[in-house]
């Protein structure tokens, strides 16, 4: 069986010492904001512009360009703060389905979650702060990047 992988972008988007998470109704999970990287987009982009229709909220990156040599004919992309592979589908005990997920972490300026048309209400959403994420039964791949973005977004100037 060939196995479909799709490019995803995850951000972790925190405010005041917590981070937001939504209940994924088809994935059955609670997850932060993220989705597919469309064709014209690079992932950074998708991710935050899946956390800005999924939420309202306006992120702001934090930055990890981290160093590498001029390059006058090119530009420095954001790099994710993690690449994960996370098989979405699987029929007869093979994966069919995968994502290849850039993750990254930002600083919204409010908590007041609006989505946009078509997403899921705001009522589906929850923010957890470092103690809600450890005494969660949330997934140990969402508590670890949750707690790691929001003590990243502490020490953002």
């Amino acid at each position: 069986m060939e196995t479909t992988r799709h490019f995803t972008g995850t951000v972790y988007v925190v405010n005041d010492g917590a981070t937001a998470l939504h209940e994924h109704a088809k994935l059955g999970l609670t997850l932060p904001p993220g989705g597919h990287v469309d064709r014209d987009e690079l992932p950074h982009e998708a991710a935050l512009r899946e956390a800005r229709e999924e939420t309202g909220l306006e992120p702001t990156l934090l930055s990890d360009h981290g160093s590498g040599p001029d390059a006058p004919e090119g530009a420095p992309v954001p790099r994710p703060r993690s690449r994960m592979l996370y098989d979405i589908d699987t029929y007869d005990g093979e994966v069919a389905h995968q994502h290849i997920d850039d993750i990254y972490y930002a600083t919204v300026p409010s908590r007041d979650i609006d989505p946009a048309p078509g997403e899921p209400d705001a009522s589906a959403w929850a923010w957890y702060d470092r103690d809600a994420l450890a005494a969660s039964d949330l997934p140990a791949d969402v508590v670890e990047f949750g707690t790691a973005a929001i003590e990243a977004a502490s020490k953002a100037p």
